[in-house]
């Protein structure tokens, strides 16, 4: 008896299996310490869950992170002749690339299989005006490029426009038939990336009145002469500098199909046998056409564009002097400056790092 009043005076009883019955073991028992590996596995279980969970979430952030990189990468070093576009357009709805060449076939070659691949592009044609005609070869050649480059089920037309002389004023004369609004003017060695190409097209057709492009230029006020103002027709470095342009070239522009009847047949013709006689400055006469038209300044789009092959006549000493010349001349027989400057620029959000 001592020895149980003992025990029960500690605080200790007996259950009724004749173990000894404890309020720490019951708190225990509660707490799953006796009841098995069940609740602590469990709890395990969720612990190791949440940490997996965790893990795969930073996981796909730095999988998508490294896509991002990698994408912005490939974009500023360098560019796919056969990247497909990312936007559709329906049959008909797309634009003409209305491309003049010189004597370059292996330039023409890339440059035709590359906007074949384009989706936007519903017909090719090629401004010819070398003494000779194109060979068979040549033309069989670009169809068959332009058949296998193209993703779509409607192939784009594709057309030489042989001249019999070499005149800068080829590259705008009309297009029979021409089944799209919108033409993109380009040179044969400069190439346009699809996606690029196509946003263009987007912005052309919400201001399809007035010329869009790549390669930005601008006129300035240099000095008056006979107190007759004096332009200066200023370069890309220029642009960049004071973040102002009046001019986008047509080597590398969409403008209305209505431009090359307007230029062709309505243009002052002084400004057509000046292009023809200085073999230079169409691309200025066309601006000013358009701007005359509209009262509008032009559209600039970010984006980068390749020149491949040789130097271009705009390297060659005196080039900024003469285009001036031209811009001063063709003002002079309008009797004003048609030019409207602007900072515009158009800009694409997906390539951007920050909105």
């Amino acid at each position: 008896m001592s020895n149980l009043i003992a025990i029960r005076d500690a605080g200790v009883a007996i259950d009724g299996n004749g173990s000894l019955y404890s309020p720490a073991k019951e708190k225990a028992t509660n707490r799953g310490v006796y009841n098995g590996w069940s609740s602590l596995s469990l709890r395990r279980a969720k612990q190791l869950l949440g940490a997996a969970k965790t893990k795969l979430l930073f996981g796909l952030l730095a999988l998508c992170f490294f896509a991002a990189l990698t994408s912005r990468f490939s974009y500023m070093m360098g560019w796919d002749l056969h990247y497909p576009s990312s936007v559709y357009f329906p049959s008909r709805v797309g634009y003409t690339v209305l491309m003049n060449t010189w004597k370059q076939n292996s330039l023409l070659k890339q440059a035709v299989a590359h906007y074949a691949s384009c989706r936007g592009v519903e017909a090719i044609h090629i401004v010819w005006s070398e003494s000779e005609p194109p060979s068979e070869n040549l033309k069989s050649y670009l169809k068959n490029t332009v058949y296998s480059k193209s993703q779509k089920v409607h192939k784009p037309n594709f057309r030489f426009h042989i001249n019999a002389e070499n005149n800068l004023n080829n590259r705008f004369k009309p297009i029979e038939g021409l089944k799209t609004d919108a033409v993109f003017s380009v040179d044969d060695n400069v190439i346009v990336p699809c996606p690029t190409l196509d946003f263009a097209f987007n912005v052309w057709r919400s201001a399809s009145s007035t010329m869009v492009g790549f390669v930005p230029r601008v006129h300035l006020v240099d000095k008056e002469q006979n107190n007759v103002p004096y332009y200066r027709y200023e370069g890309w470095w220029s642009v960049w500098w004071m973040g102002t342009y009046s001019m986008v070239l047509s080597k590398a522009a969409f403008f209305h199909k209505k431009y090359l009847d307007i230029y062709t047949n309505d243009m002052h013709p002084s400004i057509q046998d000046y292009v023809s006689r200085e073999r230079n400055c169409e691309d200025i006469a066309m601006s000013l056409l358009i701007a005359n038209s509209t009262g509008s300044p032009p559209i600039w789009v970010k984006g980068k564009i390749y020149e491949i092959g040789a130097s271009s006549i705009s390297d060659l000493k005196g080039h900024s002097e003469s285009r001036s010349k031209c811009l001063n001349d063709f003002i002079s027989l309008y009797g004003t400056v048609p030019l409207v400057s602007t900072n515009m620029k158009a800009v694409n959000a997906w390539n951007e790092w920050l909105w």
